[in-house]
Formats: structure tokens, sequence, C-alpha cells
């Protein structure tokens, strides 16, 4: 190899460290940490807001409802209410925001509650607080989660998934506003907890169920034909009650809450607390409207998952080492829509991923040209003494 291919070959080594600097120094977001927001003995699971603001909460077999100003108080605990078992089972909730599909609506504002009894079915709470059983889903052993459809490529319905009666990996159901069951997929990898339906900025994965895998550590998408695909490796610790178990898309404005269950005897005990990140620190942190937050279990370890022609994750938060997260990771504002979710392409802080990687070209693009220079010059020289 001449002198001048391996002076060139520097360079070109010199101009990729030089990107590699910028991106890593783009990296350098603060890190958010998820704070104590209101005490809740028992409380697993969030779901909302309401169109007044009004948060409702899963704990310990009860239901409640939490104001805007963080007040709580007993939600359809009347004669016709809800009362689930006391016993840790996770009958994890999802609040209806009015969908349209199958010739009918879910009514606005029903709450509709996972039903863990012999036969697994979901439970349906009007907003006056009157319980009844609306579907059941016996292909299932039981369930471990729920979230609607508000993408509409499931048809605008209700999902569900547990584990199958065949033994055979997860299943993924789909429930209609009139009861009807459908089954999406099965055999699929295990995954439980708070799922999110993908935004429209997430390119091919958008509409896609993102289910957390705290097992392994993945996070992955549902397809609507019911095929699992890895979305990406969260990178956070992983396995029974420590790994990836919450997620949840971030709003147009808002924070976002998280539930910290208390779990005694647990390595990550819990506060029996709601946990919240206002907007300015997920601003500080990098995260954007149109993001899928992903918390773990474990210590309520946060990353951001972005998607568009490929997906990629950071992390952006954590919690108390003791905290137990749970459930949905519930965003406190209105939801992204198709316009105004960010396409998002980058793992770059605060929407400065297209400048810092124009300006990391830029100065590669000055390192090569000076070095090339440099080094013809030197040629030219070599050749005219010899």
């Amino acid at each position: 190899m001449s002198a001048v291919r391996r002076r060139l070959i520097a360079a070109g080594a010199l101009a990729a460290l030089a990107a590699n600097m910028a991106f890593a120094g783009a990296e350098a977001a603060s890190t958010a940490t998820w704070q104590a927001w209101q005490h809740l003995p028992g409380v697993f699971d969030l779901a909302g807001p309401r169109p007044d603001g009004t948060v409702v909460a899963a704990a310990a077999g009860r239901l409640y409802q939490i104001a805007p100003d963080g007040r709580s108080s007993p939600f359809a605990d009347g004669p016709q209410g809800y009362r689930g078992t006391t016993d840790g089972a996770e009958a994890y909730i999802a609040l209806s925001p009015g969908l349209a599909g199958s010739g009918c609506r879910f009514a606005s504002g029903d709450l509709f509650v996972l039903d863990l009894g012999p036969v697994p079915g979901v439970i349906r709470v009007s907003p006056d607080g009157h319980a009844t059983a609306f579907a059941s889903v016996p292909a299932a052993k039981t369930l471990s989660g729920i979230v609607f459809d508000t993408g509409g490529r499931f048809g605008h319905r209700l999902l569900v998934a547990g584990p199958g009666t065949g033994g055979d990996g997860m299943l993924v159901a789909a429930i209609d506003c009139r009861g009807g069951v459908t089954t999406v997929g099965h055999g699929l990898p295990g995954f439980e907890g708070g799922f999110a339906i993908a935004p429209a900025g997430f390119g091919a994965h958008a509409g896609e169920l993102v289910v957390p895998d705290e097992l392994s550590g993945r996070i992955l998408g549902i397809t609507p034909s019911g095929q699992a695909v890895e979305l990406a490796a969260s990178g956070v610790e992983h396995g029974g009650d420590i790994g990836v178990e919450s997620a949840g898309v971030v709003p147009l404005s808002g924070g976002v809450l998280l539930s910290d269950r208390g779990t005694p005897g647990n390595p990550h005990p819990g506060t029996d607390s709601v946990l919240r990140i206002e907007q300015p620190a997920l601003a500080a942190a990098g995260v954007a409207p149109g993001d899928v937050l992903i918390a773990s279990e474990g210590g309520a370890v946060t990353v951001d998952l972005r998607c568009a022609a490929s997906c990629s994750v950071r992390t952006v938060a954590s919690g108390p080492t003791a905290a137990h997260g749970e459930g949905h990771l519930l965003g406190l504002g209105p939801a992204p829509t198709a316009a105004s979710t960010p396409a998002a392409t980058s793992t770059q802080p605060g929407g400065r991923g297209p400048l810092i990687r124009g300006i990391a070209a830029l100065v590669a693009g000055l390192i090569v040209f000076i070095g090339t220079r440099r080094l013809r010059a030197r040629a030219r020289r070599q050749r005219a003494a010899g």
C-alpha cells in the first residue's frame, strides 16, 4: 500500500471519529427521574385520562379516580360496582376513547377490566360505576394485557392477550364493541404488562401492538396478521420482576404516569405510589411527542423507542431503585395524530438530530477535503523532486 493511500485511509478514519464524537455529544441529554406523585396502596395500573383530566387507577382489587390535582376517590364501589381480588392478581384496565367499528361504537368513558376468573374475559364498568360482564376469552388460560386499538389496523377493537390453553405460547384476541371475540394470533413469544399501539410516525410499524417482554428484554410488535416482530432490544436488565413491563405513547403536551406497586420481599419492593415525569423533564431528556416509552419493572428504568426505517432505543429516565413498575405507562395530554406525530428517524434529543448530523457531516467532509488536498500536494512535490 502506498504512503498516499495510507494517509487517505487515515484521513477517512479521522473523519469517522469526528462524526462519532459529534453523535456521542448529542446523546448527552439529561436523564429524567420518576417522582412520587400520589400514594395509593396496591396501585398496579392506570387508564385515561378522561376529558376532565381524571385518571382511573386499579389498586388492590378496587378502582379509584385521581383528579388532576392528585385527589383520589373510590370509583365503582357501589352495590353494582366492581370488586376484584386482593391476592395480587393484575387485572389491568383500559378506558374507551369512543372508537367505532364493526357497525357499533365503544362508548366513550367506559372502563374495561380484565376478568381473571376460571374463564378469562373482560368486564365493562360504565362511567356511573355499574359493572357488567362484557366478553369471555375461553381460548386463553388467563389474560395479562389489554389496550384499545386507537390506530385502526385491528379494526378499532379492544385487544387482550394471555397464554393460550393449548400451551403453545401467547394468544392475542380482538374484541369488538358488541363483545365478539376473534383470535388475532397465537403461539407468540411471552409478554405481559402495559401495552401500547404504535403511533402514526412509526413507519411500517405504525398501528402495531407494542408489547414488552420482561424475560428477554425485547420490545415486540404484533402485526394485524398475528405475527411477532422484534422492534428493538431494550438494553435494560431483563428477567422476571425486573425487565421491561410498561409501554405508553408520549402525548402532545403533559407529563406521564406509572404505577409503582408495593411488593414486599421483592428486590424492588415498590412504594405504593403513582410516579410522574413532567413534560419539561421529558423534553430535556430528548423525548418527543409520538415516541413510545417503555419502563422496566425493576427500578422503572425507561427507554425511548423510535421507529421509522428502523427502530432504536435510548435510556431517558429511571426511578428510585426500590420502584416496582407495573401496568400501562400513561400519557396525561392529548395523543398525537397522524399529522402531528413526528416521523422520528433519530435517537438525538430534543429534535436536534438533523442539525447535529448535518454539523457532523460538514466537519467530516472538511477533514477529508483538507486532508486529501494536502496529500495530493505532497504527492506532486514528491514526483517533481523525483
